[in-house]
């Protein structure tokens, strides 16, 4: 690992690569799909406190970050209602999700859940 890289837990998704990044990736790691967009300032308190969660968890789960501004369509597709919408994809599949900023043991619990799931391969 260099130094300069930014974590590897977080990395942002498009349309373009969504089903490579989050559907097909979500084969191997639980991943977080983190639907929100620049206006929205219960996104701005929640981006951050996932990016801090990654990281600590280190790879135990991913978060896949969307600005709902740029592919309206990964929004559309998840029937996002408002943001953020947090979305837990296991195995290629919709598991669970979750809206708006959220208190830190209640985003743990949800992490906690899609991870046992993930291994428990359900």
């Amino acid at each position: 690992m260099h130094m300069h890289d930014p974590h590897p837990y977080s990395y942002d998704v498009e349309e373009a690569n969504f089903d490579e990044r989050v559907v097909a990736r979500s084969q191997d790691a639980p991943i977080l799909l983190d639907i929100g967009a620049e206006w929205c300032a219960p996104c701005k308190v929640l981006g951050p406190h996932l990016e801090r969660l990654a990281k600590e968890y280190s790879g135990k789960f991913l978060l896949a970050k969307v600005d709902a501004d740029e592919n309206m369509r990964i929004a559309g597709k998840h029937k996002v209602r408002g943001f953020p919408t947090v979305i837990a994809y296991s195995r290629g599949a919709e598991f669970d999700r979750f809206h708006s900023s959220q208190p830190d043991h209640f985003l743990r619990q949800f992490i906690d859940k899609l991870i046992s799931h993930h291994q428990s391969g359900a």
